[in-house]
């Protein structure tokens, strides 16, 4: 069989292993050793989702067999949650500046911060979903007194009336939305991020 790990192949010597469930057992057992998990699992080249685990587990070992891993790795998730910590602040400073951006045509400049915002509210929820795994290190993400889940679905809303503002061009609109919603709820996220536990990080 081949395994391999992040889209490395790994040499791999198989013991009494003879199905798919067997080395992902061992597998996973040595990589909590290293304070790792799987997230992803393809088995010749399909993605084998949780409701088919039990039966790509039981599919025996051949000679052609491709198994292939997504791991992350706890001190992984500690420097993606120390980037979007940062980053979360240099988005909140920067967001009072998107209507002056515009009001002086320099659209361009704008539309990076606007971008950014909506890149990194993406890979954190991932990155918060990822940590999930690691419950003995992550207590439950509290922002300003509400789980993750409640805070963006207030959020929503507020990034909805700015993209509408925004396609409309009205940038006194924006600039309010900017400055006196979004700008604050990011400062508290990066506050919440702040109160995980990602020692290994620092």
């Amino acid at each position: 069989m081949e395994l391999k790990v992040n889209g490395q192949h790994i040499d791999i010597t198989l013991e009494d292993e003879r199905t798919v469930g067997e080395v992902l057992k061992a597998f996973e057992a040595e990589a909590d050793k290293n304070g790792a998990t799987t997230v992803s699992i393809t088995l010749n080249g399909k993605n084998i989702p949780a409701e088919a685990f039990e039966e790509a587990a039981n599919e025996p070992l051949t000679d052609t067999t491709v198994l292939e891993l997504e791991v992350i790795s706890q001190a992984e998730l500690n420097r993606e949650f120390a980037e979007a910590r940062k980053a979360f602040t240099e988005l909140s400073r920067q967001l009072s500046s998107v209507s002056v951006l515009l009001q002086s045509g320099k659209d361009t400049e704008a539309n990076s911060i606007i971008t950014c915002l909506a890149s990194k509210i993406d890979q954190f929820c991932h990155t918060a979903t990822l940590a999930a795994l690691f419950p003995d290190t992550y207590r439950t993400l509290n922002i300003a007194g509400s789980e993750a889940g409640a805070f963006f679905e207030e959020l929503a809303p507020i990034l909805s009336d700015f993209e509408k503002a925004l396609a409309a061009k009205d940038t006194v609109t924006v600039g309010d939305l900017a400055e006196y919603e979004i700008a604050p709820r990011l400062e508290q996220l990066a506050s919440a991020i702040g109160t995980l536990d990602t020692e290994a990080s620092t």
